[in-house]
């Protein structure tokens, strides 16, 4: 299938200090083939200047094609991604954080595997390939890898990094899939749910991560970790 668009989903809560960076980053990429590209923000009723801030940026970049959403209350980064995912136009869509522990440099290496024909959905695996990784939260990695390995186990993949924010999807697919989790229970729920598509072929390739610690902005907890584990559970072995 020939890709005339790929949108790219941020969600975003209280990213003013970053989300002008990421998106130069964006900005700067040539991506393969004469792709364009559609940055579908979400901005998920940040308390701090995020909104200013793009608006800002967008009016100093009017070429740019970016389309700024706004939950008027406090809903989760899944939700986030539910109502970024509905309004995408791209015929694929990748997901991608408002920080900067992922490259957009990379987009074209995801959408290889897409462009040669081979796959519908492509991770970006932080654990595979030489590519640059941040060392950072020991724990952090553990839990990573024991939630990647419980949700192959129920979907019957062979991922090595399911907790990835860099996720490329065939549009018309995700859009068909009802996602119900609001918050970090997105990452086991989408993959469980994609991999009951027949026929899906999904794909992941090594990427790099420049990991940030929580006084630099990091969000996630053990306690996303305990309702990811509750995720891969209800979804993978109590729901079809």
């Amino acid at each position: 299938m020939k890709i005339e668009k790929l949108s790219i989903i941020i969600p975003a809560y209280n990213e003013a200090r970053t989300i002008f960076k990421i998106l130069d980053k964006i900005k700067a990429v040539e991506l393969t083939e004469g792709i364009s590209k559609e940055i579908i923000i979400v901005d998920d009723c940040s308390t701090d200047n995020t909104q200013l801030t793009i608006a800002a940026y967008h009016s100093e970049n009017a070429g740019l094609n970016i389309r700024y959403l706004k939950h008027q209350v406090n809903k989760g980064k899944g939700a986030a991604l539910h109502t970024g995912i509905q309004h995408a136009t791209g015929e694929y869509l990748i997901i991608q954080d408002a920080d900067l522990e992922y490259d957009p440099a990379e987009y074209n290496d995801l959408l290889k595997p897409v462009c040669s024909g081979f796959a519908d959905v492509v991770y970006g695996s932080r654990f595979m390939g030489s590519n640059p990784h941040r060392i950072l939260f020991f724990w952090h990695t553990i839990g990573n890898r024991w939630l990647t390995f419980a949700c192959n186990m129920v979907s019957n993949l062979n991922l090595t990094d399911m907790e990835t924010c860099y996720k490329l999807f065939n549009t018309n697919l995700i859009q068909s899939i009802s996602l119900q989790e609001q918050r970090f229970g997105f990452e086991p729920e989408v993959t469980i749910k994609i991999a009951r598509i027949p026929n899906i072929r999904i794909y992941e390739v090594g990427i790099s991560y420049y990991g940030r610690t929580y006084d630099e902005g990091k969000k996630i907890g053990w306690k996303d970790g305990v309702r990811a584990l509750y995720c891969i559970l209800k979804y993978g072995m109590f729901s079809r």
